[in-house]
Parts: structure tokens; sequence; C-alpha cells
């Protein structure tokens, strides 16, 4: 079949179309710019179209596949419906992959790719060679067996499109507002999708939200048993906390730091313990993870014959930074530390605005320095009222702290090359296109990390 992808440089429509080309399909796609990703799938073999336009489509494509990010009136989704040619979305396409498969869903607003990426992980070491989808980089991987690990994100309810075998709810807060009309709608359709799963929920229960929504919407509890073999009918809550006497020895091995990625790793155990695999490999395979692209990702530089360690990390929500920086910090014990960060949507700017300014506010106690630099707008998902209403001189003007100062993210690399004096700690924050600053950084020259705790991809 020959398929066509449009944002095929997005995280998730890029896994989807590898898997498809991995599965034998004839594949290529079109973004409007190129990427890394890009790159890796033309290493593949995979055609892509820099650039977005009509004649991209031909009558010879049997399916496209679009990112939900991209615009109703996108030329080639007009042309592709036109041609009267089948159009999913990536969702979708995604839920239509997973029917072969006996699916592992992680789902919250946070954590979901650390999440995903331990349980894989230790499903790659127990031998049971699954396939995964992960919105991370590299986030895809083809495997022989029946086992699907996906993370199933929440923006404009995508997950409703999975009914998973096991799901795992990390945790429920307000998040994408533009989309979701109040906490009450969030609320709902995390119900609505707890009542898709077949067999268990894996539930974090140290978040009182989640205890809410299997509370509310009357989530049957069943006695813990094994899904390893055949698929079983009876439904069962398993949770995980921080309280669990394994999360002290989870902290003691793992490479990644912060009491959020203990809390992932608790998910991730729970989950393979489902499935009959034991804790000794669990642990071994947790004790080897090193992390995923743009989560604590360390490295380290040198500028001005200066050594300076970089954190980059895809954090772009108040809970989430507050998170990374307890982290940071705990790592860093005594350095001085400086966050770059850059919002990522005017919406959830807007909406989550004095809970930005007092996460910043609170982070004086773990940073020196704060450069927030200028909101990244996403096409098709921003409201123009809104835009005139909140900008990152006003998130300034609020946290009303000497220490933030705002930057065009052009003058960034410059403003560090003339103010770092050597052994600070850089962060560059975000979920837009502040990553740039750590490719343009990557012309210095780079230390190798010596500290066997610090690493990135996941192998």
């Amino acid at each position: 079949m020959k398929i066509h992808c449009v944002g095929i440089g997005g995280i998730a429509i890029s896994g989807i179309a590898s898997i498809y080309k991995q599965k034998g399909h004839l594949v290529q796609g079109s973004d409007a710019e190129a990427s890394e990703i890009t790159a890796e799938l033309k290493k593949q073999g995979i055609k892509v179209f820099i650039g977005q336009a009509a004649k991209n489509i031909t009558k010879d494509i049997e399916l496209v596949v679009y990112s939900e990010a991209v615009p109703a009136d996108n030329p080639e989704l007009k042309k592709a419906k036109q041609l009267k040619i089948k159009c999913l979305s990536g969702a979708a396409a995604l839920a239509d992959l997973a029917r072969s498969y006996f699916l592992i869903a992680v789902s919250g607003m946070h954590g979901k790719s650390t999440t995903a990426s331990m349980i894989a992980q230790i499903l790659i070491k127990a031998g049971l060679d699954p396939t995964f989808i992960i919105g991370t980089k590299p986030g895809w991987r083809l495997g022989k067996s029946k086992y699907l690990v996906i993370e199933a994100d929440d923006y404009q309810a995508k997950f409703l499109h999975y009914h998973p075998d096991i799901l795992v709810l990390t945790n429920i807060e307000e998040e994408h507002m533009d989309y979701f009309q109040n906490f009450q709608h969030i609320m709902k359709v995390f119900g609505q999708y707890t009542r898709q799963v077949k067999n268990a929920v894996v539930a974090n229960k140290d978040d009182k939200n989640v205890l809410k929504v299997l509370e509310k919407f009357k989530v049957p509890r069943r006695r813990a048993s094994s899904l390893r073999g055949r698929q079983s009918s009876r439904f069962k809550v398993a949770y995980y906390s921080l309280k669990q006497e394994e999360a002290k020895q989870l902290k003691k091995i793992l490479r990644v730091p912060g009491q959020h990625n203990v809390s992932n790793a608790l998910a991730a155990l729970q989950v393979v313990r489902l499935l009959k695999i034991s804790d000794k490999i669990a642990l071994k395979a947790l004790a080897k993870y090193r992390g995923v692209w743009r989560r604590l990702e360390f490295l380290r530089f040198k500028i001005n014959n200066k050594n300076f360690d970089l954190v980059s990390d895809y954090a772009h929500h108040p809970t989430e930074i507050q998170a990374s920086l307890q982290a940071i910090s705990e790592k860093f014990h005594g350095r001085k530390i400086w966050l770059i960060f850059q919002p990522h949507q005017y919406q959830r700017t807007f909406y989550l605005f004095e809970k930005f300014v007092k996460t910043f506010q609170k982070a004086l106690a773990c940073i020196d320095k704060l450069i927030i630099t200028d909101i990244y707008t996403v096409k098709g998902r921003e409201s123009e009222n809104i835009k005139k209403k909140v900008n990152t001189q006003k998130l300034i003007k609020a946290i009303n702290r000497p220490w933030a100062m705002y930057l065009p993210q052009n003058k960034i690399i410059n403003y560090l090359k003339t103010k770092l004096k050597g052994g600070e700690v850089v962060i560059i924050m975000g979920a837009g296109n502040v990553y740039n600053l750590v490719g343009q950084l990557k012309c210095f020259p780079q230390v190798k990390l010596t500290n066997r705790r610090q690493g990135s991809k996941i192998k």
C-alpha cells in the first residue's frame, strides 16, 4: 500500500511512518521544514517533501495519514479528500495498527514518554521483543511479538481512539485548555477512556485526580492476576506509589534523577509484574535506563575554554518545570544554575499564567538566572484574541525577580559566550524550537561525560 504522511516530521507521525515502512508499505510524506527527524526518515528510504503542496498527492496513494496539528485547509489534505483517498489522523492510524497487538498505553499529562520507554526497555530485556511508538527521538521500533507500547496523548482527547489491554495513568491536571472546556471536561474524558480498557489500569495512587476518576466512574477492582498468557476479560486496578518500599531501591539504582522518574519507574515495574516479568529482570533493565531525548538529557560543552554542563529538557507545563528543576538541583547541588525557558503556546501561557509565575518565583531556591524567550506559537492552534493578552514581557513583570530577564532567542548564544564564567549548569527547556540552541551549541567543543549515571538515549 502506498501511504502519504502529512506532517511527517512530527514525533508521532514519524514513528507511524517508520512502522508502516518496516511492515513493507511504500511510504512518503511532507513537512513544512527539514529536521533531524526528516533526515532520519530519509535514511530509512522514505521520500520526504519539504514544503506541502497539492501536487504531492497522486492518485496511486491509498492512504493519507495526517498530524492533528495540520489545519483543515492544508493543500495536501484537501487534495486527498477531493480524490476520495482514505484519510486518517495520526491517532486513528495508530489505533488501526494497534488492533493486532496487546496494547500497553501510557496516558496522563506528564511522564508518558519516560514511562513508556522504561516499559519498552524492560520488555526488551525480558526477551519479549515489543513494538513501540513513543513521543521522543528515536521513538519507534518494530518488534516481532504481540506487545505494542505507545504514548497515548491527551491533546484533543486523541487517546479515545485506543482500547488498551493495559492503561497506565500517570497524572491528571489542567492542560490543553485550548481544547478542553474546563477541568470537569478533562475528568469526564479520562473517565470515558478508562471504560475502554480491556484488562487493567495501572494507576498513580499519589495523584488525587487519578483516584477521583477511578472512583467517580466506578472502575471495577479485581484481584491481581497474570496477563501474560491468554487475554483475560477480568478488569482490575493496580496502584503504584512513592510510598512503596521499592521507591527507595529505585532511587538508588536509577541513572535518571528526580522523584518523578522514581514514580515513572514504579509505574513501569507495576506493568511488567502484570506480565509476570520478574523483578530481577525489571530492576536490572531500569538500572541501565539512560533516559530519552530531551527528558533531562545531559551534555557538556566548552565555551572560551571553560566547561559548563547543559541540560536539554522538554518540560513546558508548570508541574513538569518544577519536577525537572528539583531533579537538576539535586543532581548539581551547590552549582550555579541558569534556566533558559521558552513558553509553548499562547493559550497554555494564558490559562496557566499564575501557575507559571508561582513556579518561577519558587525557583529562586534552586536557580541563579532565568532567561525567558518569546512564546512559541503553534500554527492553527492559537487564538488571536489570546495572543494580544499575554507575552513574555508580561510574564517577566509578574515574576518580578531581579534574576529573571527576557532575551530574544537569536541573542541567547552570544549572551552565554560573554557571561558564562565556567562551571555553570545551563538548562534549555521547552517544547518548541528553543531546542535549536542545543544544535547551535554543538559547534563548540563537546566534553565527554565522566559520570556514568549521566546518559541520554534508550538503547
